[in-house]
């Protein structure tokens, strides 16, 4: 089962503001979330986000750089993409 992935328009443009590399290493690992976004395996390091929202938040952890979804259906919403040290004070 393939799913979709959409991005905010504000995740789309944090990670256009990227350097090359970095941006290349993200889209590969969001790519990565089309045939599995709810498992972790090698090359997808993802984790499901402590919160009360229905649908859950999920994490893909990419580098230094989180991405951070949900799931409704089919289709992979990314909402935020953020660097580490920013941590998740804003799911609170």
């Amino acid at each position: 089962m393939n799913f979709n992935i959409l991005i905010s328009e504000s995740a789309n443009r944090f990670l256009y503001s990227l350097e090359t590399r970095m941006r290349v290493r993200l889209k590969e690992g969001m790519r990565n979330l089309k045939e599995d976004p709810f498992r972790g395996r090698p090359g997808a390091d993802i984790k499901k986000l402590a919160s009360s929202r229905d649908p859950p938040f999920y994490r893909l952890r990419v580098g230094d750089f989180r991405v951070v979804y949900a799931i409704e259906g089919k289709d992979v919403k990314i909402t935020t993409i953020i660097h580490r040290s920013k941590g998740y004070k804003w799911l609170e």
